[in-house]
């Protein structure tokens, strides 16, 4: 298998994993939720869950894999408040703790870069060039 039929599905592992894991350990997501945001954060945290399994169904399937890639992109856009939140608030914690929070910070970037790369080889191979460009 090539590195380009491969990127897709590690692209949606990756999405599966992290939206099982909003399900499994949900208090050390709702952390992240920021306060502005109406409801609770346990609702936030399964809701955000349940789109990163939907997405990697979407990535690991050929057929929608442009679209749900592209839309994959712009989630990991929209979670990086999360982040920065995480970042802010743990930065009285413990090295290692801090450490990982800010790690997630510069890897936001290549994840949203990752998906789009995604987006557009999955587009290619369909012939729709200029589909999954965003």
């Amino acid at each position: 298998m090539s590195r380009s039929e491969r990127s897709p599905l590690l692209l949606a592992g990756l999405l599966a994993a992290a939206g099982v894991a909003h399900f499994a350990a949900p208090r050390r997501f709702d952390a992240t939720i920021p306060r502005l945001l109406p409801g609770s954060p346990r609702a936030w945290t399964y809701g955000s869950g349940a789109v990163e399994l939907a997405l990697a169904a979407g990535v690991a399937a050929p057929r929608t894999r442009a679209v749900a890639a592209g839309t994959a992109a712009a989630f990991f856009v929209g979670v990086f408040p999360a982040n920065v939140r995480m970042a802010v608030d743990w930065r009285d914690r413990p090295a290692p703790q801090r450490t990982a929070a800010l790690a997630r910070l510069p890897l936001q970037a290549p994840l949203v870069l990752w998906a789009r790369r995604v987006a557009r080889g999955a587009a290619e191979a369909t012939g729709r060039p200029g589909k999954g460009r965003r």
